[in-house]
Parts: C-alpha cells; sequence; structure tokens
C-alpha cells in the first residue's frame, strides 16, 4: 500500500504517513516549549509576617508534568519541615502554598536558605545548572565529584552492607558516599565509589565487570536465582532518594509476602490509606493518615508520580505527631481509579513508601578523618556486635567521614546498652560516635543525625552554592 502525505500543522510541509517509511519529524523550535514560561515566570513568595509560628512559601506557575514532586522535592532537600501545604494544579495554573519550618520547629530566616529557595522555584531555577536537583541528591557520575555511581539490589540480611563494603576495600574502591534503604527483607542502596589512589572515578570495564560480578555474588548470597540480586552502574543525574524509590517499587517490595514482622513497623507506624471516587470533579480522592515524620509528603508525591498519577488538588496537614494527607489525582490517560485491584495497588505503594524511612531504635552518628576501607572497618564492627543496619547515609566532605547508621538487634530486639557501650570502646579512639534514640514523637526530625546536622547535604550547600551563583 502506498504511502499517504500530510502537512504538518506546525510547518506546512508534507510529512510521510506510510508506518514502513523513515520516519521525518516536523522541526520544532528548541524555545517554543519554554514561551508560556518565558511569558509567565513563575511568581515565590517567601513570607514570615502571615503566620507566628512558620513561613509560608507561595508557588505560582505554569503547569507542567511533575512540577509538584520537583517544589516538595526542592523543599525537602534543604531539611525543611512541611507542616501544612494547600496545592492547585487543575487547569494550565500550578499555585501552592507550603507551611514550613527548618528542623528545630522555627521559621526560615537565614538569607542564603531564602536566596536558594527563590532561585530554585523562581524563573531562573531551569537556568541555574544543578539548582533543581540539590547537590548531593544526584545518581549521576558527575553528581558530587568525580566517582561512579553504583546501584545494588537484592535480598537483605544481617551484615550484608559490612560484605558489599568489604568488597569494594579488597578491589580498591574507595566509598565518597552511599544511601541504603530496607523494606520487607530487600535492601536498595546507591553507592559512590573511586579509585583509591587517584581518587578519579573508574572507566575501566574490565575492573568494573570484576566488581559487578563479586557484588552480585555477596547480594546473591547461598541463591541460585540471578533474580535475587542485581547490580548496576548508574549514568542519569535522578534524585537519589527517587532512584531508590524507583528500585524498590520494581523489585515490588511493596507486596512482602508476608515477611514483614511486627517489630520493623509498631502499629503506631501503620497508615490508613483509603481511595474514594469524587462524583462530581471527576477525581480520585487518595486520603492517608499516619505518624509524621520529615519527607513523608515527598514519598507520597514521588510514589504517585512515577506511577503516572497526576496530582490536580492536595491538602496536607499535621495534628500533633499525625499527618493527614488527601490528593485528588488521575491517571496520566485522565482515567480515575474504578478497579479494586488498581487501588489495592496504589494502596500497598503507597503504604511501603511511607514505610522504606521509618527508623525505630537508635541512630549512630559517627566522624572520623576519611580513608580508604572505613566503611568496611565500621560495618564490620557492626556486625561483629550484633547490630544489623536498617538504613545508612554516608559521605565524605573533604578530609572528613561523616556517616549515620539507624540500627537494630540482629534477633530483632531492642539494641542492648552494653552493646553500644562495647562498640564506643572499641572505635571511639579513632572516631567520634553519637548515639540518639529516634524518638516516636514526629516533631523530632526522623534523620536526626543526618538531617539535622546537615551532614549530607548541608555541608555540600556551603561548598557550592559559589558555584550555583547562591552568596
Amino acid at each position: 500500500m502506498e504511502g499517504r502525505e500530510e502537512k504538518s500543522i506546525l510547518t506546512g510541509e508534507a510529512v510521510s504517513c506510510n508506518p514502513m517509511a523513515k520516519v521525518c519529524w516536523p522541526y520544532f523550535d528548541p524555545e517554543y516549549e519554554n514561551l508560556s514560561m518565558r511569558i509567565n515566570p513563575p511568581r515565590v513568595s517567601v513570607d514570615n509576617l502571615s503566620c507566628s509560628d512558620c513561613t509560608l512559601i507561595k508557588v505560582d506557575s505554569m503547569n507542567k508534568p511533575g512540577i509538584l514532586l520537583e517544589v516538595v522535592q526542592i523543599l525537602t532537600d534543604i531539611d525543611l519541615l512541611i507542616t501544612k501545604a494547600y496545592i492547585s494544579s487543575d487547569g494550565g495554573w500550578f499555585m501552592d502554598v507550603f507551611h514550613v519550618t527548618d528542623q528545630q520547629g522555627n521559621k526560615i530566616t537565614d538569607g542564603k536558605i531564602i536566596d536558594y529557595i527563590e532561585k530554585a522555584l523562581g524563573p531562573k531555577g531551569d537556568t541555574i545548572d544543578g539548582v533543581k536537583t540539590w547537590p548531593g541528591k544526584r545518581v549521576g557520575v558527575h553528581s558530587v565529584g568525580d566517582h561512579t555511581a553504583i546501584e545494588l539490589i537484592g535480598k537483605d540480611r544481617p551484615g550484608l552492607l559490612s560484605e558489599i563494603s568489604a568488597v569494594l576495600a579488597d578491589l580498591h574502591f574507595n566509598v565518597v558516599g552511599a544511601e541504603v534503604w530496607t523494606h520487607n527483607r530487600r535492601i536498595a542502596c546507591v553507592v559512590y565509589v573511586n579509585d583509591d589512589a587517584t581518587c578519579r572515578a573508574v572507566d575501566d570495564p574490565t575492573r568494573l565487570s570484576v566488581m559487578e560480578e563479586q557484588l552480585k555474588n555477596v547480594l546473591r548470597g547461598c541463591e541460585d536465582d540471578d533474580k535475587v540480586a542485581r547490580t548496576s552502574f548508574s549514568m542519569g543525574f535522578t534524585h537519589v532518594d527517587r532512584r531508590l524509590h524507583q528500585m524498590l517499587f520494581a523489585d515490588r517490595d511493596y507486596e512482602g509476602g508476608g515477611t514483614t514482622i511486627e517489630a520493623d513497623y509498631p502499629p503506631s507506624f501503620k497508615p490508613k490509606i483509603t481511595i474514594d471516587r469524587c462524583e462530581d470533579k471527576g477525581y480520585s480522592a487518595v486520603s492517608v493518615m499516619c505518624k509524621d515524620r520529615p519527607k513523608l509528603m515527598f514519598d507520597i508525591v514521588c510514589t504517585l508520580t512515577d506511577m503516572q498519577y497526576v496530582v490536580f488538588h492536595a491538602s496536607i496537614s499535621s495534628d500533633g505527631p499525625y499527618a493527614s494527607q488527601e490528593y485528588f489525582i488521575r491517571h496520566m490517560d485522565g482515567c480515575t481509579l474504578d478497579n479494586e485491584g488498581e487501588k489495592e495497588r496504589v494502596i500497598k505503594c503507597l503504604e511501603a513508601a511511607i514505610r522504606r524511612r521509618v527508623s525505630e531504635g537508635l541512630s549512630l552518628e559517627l566522624c572520623a578523618k576519611d580513608r580508604v576501607g572505613l566503611l568496611s572497618e565500621v560495618t564490620r564492627v557492626l556486625r561483629e556486635h550484633g547490630l544489623s543496619v536498617t538504613r545508612a547515609g554516608v559521605s565524605t566532605v573533604g578530609e572528613q567521614a561523616m556517616n549515620v547508621f539507624y540500627v537494630r538487634d540482629a534477633s530483632g530486639k531492642p539494641v542492648d546498652m552494653k552493646t553500644i557501650e562495647a562498640l564506643r570502646k572499641e572505635i571511639g579512639h579513632t572516631m567520634m560516635l553519637n548515639v540518639k534514640k529516634e524518638p516516636s514523637s514526629a516533631k523530632t526530625p526522623e534523620a536526626s543525625g543526618w538531617a539535622k546536622t546537615s551532614f549530607f547535604f548541608g555541608s555540600l550547600f556551603e561548598r557550592q552554592r559559589s558555584r550555583y551563583g547562591i552568596t
């Protein structure tokens, strides 16, 4: 059958419609997509006068896919607590108001932070390299420095992080940063490494292949099934927290298979999630009630976005230790959640997203002069003292290695303080160790050691603000 020709609605030129012919796409002006943004640039207001106990951040912008996640990501990356939010993005305009405080519950008065918010969310946000993704929160070879990013996912077990770091040390890779999450007996981590001699990213394919194979063997353990563990090298610039959510979601950790024990998630942490249909508006209303914690809104919006749901309206509030969040959504194809099976899947995925960050028990904050094999040494000591790592943040700033480990007893019992004292005696002479009980109060930061003291991101901000024009 002969192909027919039609005229492009943009150029008026003839375009072949023969499915077997070579496709010739019409020309698009590179500036066309940003025209609306240039005509109606985003407006950002940081208001410290309207409320006595919080700062109001107001954003008005042209609507575009993923804009809510982008805004929430920027606010959470600088460790702001969102206590209330009102979102409206129906039609072509995006309008929202966030009530925020710092980690101590105070207004945002630091001029550098306010300036960053205005630049990142304002009209210059798309033109400032790196502003849309906080330095240190991207997955990719160029994200924090000259390093290689490795993604690992597999079945979790006590001592696994120690085994992973030992393999890297033996192969002369230095760990300059890492984020580790565990959920439903699965582990996902992004590890940033470089050569221990040159401090440069490793691009030797033979060496990388050896590392990948050895890490896969460690993750697989005694299992023979290749599906049990996966390793890969990340080359993109995805936000690392979002990438961890994506990895666990793709691993179907939300199904669980009944492996989660009650000790992992106390009843107070069990979210209550319902989905109803708004007949008059044509939305599905997703209601979430659970214990409040930092980054909760990010985790929920991130999951909805990656499941290809669009948030048109939302209302977020915190009442004491609990949070109430309601989202009015449709799928990207315009459909609502009418199928019971799909409703159940969304509920399971949101519940998993909320629980991935839950940390009951102890957090160990360690600070020491960086050296090759430090992470291997620390995780070995934790394993030898019967401690299992449920989540970790590892970073290197200058010559200092600053790590946070969320730990519990390998048997699932509360950590004995005698164990902590023995740990302090063993490593206290070479590094600073601070032990914190993860509180049940939602008002205390979820990452007490990591967000509050800005281990991973705050110090990087100081180093990179001149690079991004933040003075």
